[in-house]
């Protein structure tokens, strides 16, 4: 769904492949093609204004740097992300340890403006730029016993502070999953841009994972291993906090988080004398792509 085009994102085509290649002439690359594919709009969705890139790349959850918004911006560039090495495991044909530049490539980048929201209850408007999910899965060529798909996130204590803290509750490294038709859905993208740019370190370069009907954690920054498998994953926020994080995370004004309501979100940039509070669509807004998938499911269990 296709919210507003920002208009310092020109019409450009590259591939996913050369966007990881020359992260530091991303800039140049987007300046001389020809037209970037975005995903349709829905005129029953309201427009929503983009969150303004410095809050989009200076307020986030990515605990590996530290528990406080500010911290991954911060610390993050501690984090080398060339070159990058993803690790495909479980029931698929093709399984072992690739390059990211041999998995990316040839594939074309899209624009997708998806809303973001957080399970925390606030949310952002993002344009993000990546490739489908199902485009780099299907290199993988998956067997009829993958039912779904784990991604785990860097685990790297020497550059990521906050996996070295005293404090932290999480069992690195992160580990988050989706079912096999959730993984496959149009609407699920591999980001590895933002704001025209390459995907900043704290956003989860140089790739992450974004699905956009789904609460912000079940979105894993910085992969390193795919993995099928016939059963549910074992996810790390569903592991730490069962009661609040469901396995599906779907975002649902109806079903409210244990210690907070779903029913608004807080959208930034808020203050304290505007808190820019909204009601929470469910599935974030996307339910006309998305609610098929749970058809006949009780969405107060399978949270």
């Amino acid at each position: 769904m296709l919210i507003k085009k920002p208009e310092k994102i020109p019409s450009t085509e590259i591939t996913s492949e050369s966007a990881y290649l020359n992260r530091r002439s991303f800039g140049k690359l987007l300046a001389a093609g020809a037209a970037m594919a975005a995903f349709p709009a829905r005129a029953a969705v309201p427009v929503d204004e983009l969150t303004p890139e410095e809050i989009v790349t200076g307020y986030n959850n990515f605990y590996e740097f530290g528990m406080d918004k500010s911290d991954p911006a911060e610390y993050a560039h501690e984090m080398t992300t060339e070159p990058w090495k993803v690790r495909v495991t479980g029931e698929a044909a093709k399984t072992g340890e690739f390059d990211l530049e041999d998995i990316l490539r040839g594939l074309e980048v899209e624009e997708r403006v998806y809303r973001l929201r957080c399970v925390e209850a606030w949310s952002m408007v993002v344009p993000w730029m990546g490739v489908p999910l199902k485009k780099v899965l299907d290199q993988f060529q998956p067997n009829g016993n993958a039912k779904y798909v784990a991604f785990e996130t860097l685990k790297r204590p020497s550059e990521m502070r906050g996996q070295r803290s005293f404090f932290s509750s999480i069992d690195w490294p992160y580990v988050e999953g989706l079912r096999m038709d959730e993984a496959y859905h149009p609407l699920t993208l591999m980001v590895t841009g933002v704001y025209g740019k390459p995907l900043p370190n704290q956003n989860g370069a140089p790739w992450r994972l974004m699905v956009p009907w789904k609460y912000g954690f079940k979105s894993g920054k910085s992969i390193v291993r795919i993995h099928f498998t016939r059963r549910q994953p074992k996810t790390t926020w569903n592991l730490l906090a069962p009661n609040e994080y469901g396995f599906y995370g779907n975002v649902n004004p109806n079903v409210d988080h244990p210690r907070w309501s779903q029913a608004t979100e807080r959208r930034l940039p808020s203050s304290l004398f505007n808190q820019n509070r909204r009601d929470t669509l469910m599935f974030n807004g996307y339910a006309e792509e998305v609610a098929s998938l749970y058809s006949g499911m009780d969405l107060a269990r399978y949270y």
